[in-house]
């Protein structure tokens, strides 16, 4: 694997430890042998925005949350300045063609864009992923 764009499902897979899934764990090792790694611009509210929603459902508390987005913000990932340059062109007709959201479309447009591994938790992503030609961790 050249690189790896991981998806906010794959982070909070490895971040709480009741949604830890094979994937998640296969990205967060790929992640600490130095693979390098990318997530579009919106990765990091998707992945706060899932925190936070673990905490309002009892299922983490406030101070394994806080952990959690230290942790986020430590990963040595880079974030893609380029996403939203995308999104008019190839992400909405990413989003068009597969029926995806355009959030997903923009993990999928990345991942065909730096020719890179796509790690996502999401079934539908891996299809239409797969669909594309795009390899998925």
């Amino acid at each position: 694997m050249r690189s790896l764009v991981i998806d906010g499902s794959t982070a909070l897979g490895f971040l709480m430890p009741d949604e830890q899934a094979g994937s998640a764990l296969e990205a967060l090792d790929a992640l600490e042998r130095g693979v390098p790694t990318f997530v579009p611009s919106h990765w990091g509210l998707e992945v706060a925005n899932g925190l936070l929603v673990a905490e309002r459902r009892k299922r983490a508390s406030h101070a394994t949350v806080t952990e959690a987005l230290h942790v986020v913000f430590a990963l040595p990932i880079e974030i893609d300045a380029d996403t939203f340059a995308h999104v008019l062109g190839e992400t909405a007709g990413l989003a068009r063609q597969y029926g995806l959201t355009v959030y997903d479309a923009a993990y999928l447009e990345l991942a065909m864009r730096l020719g890179a591994t796509l790690a996502t938790g999401d079934a539908e992503l891996v299809r239409t992923a797969r669909k594309a030609g795009v390899a998925v961790l």
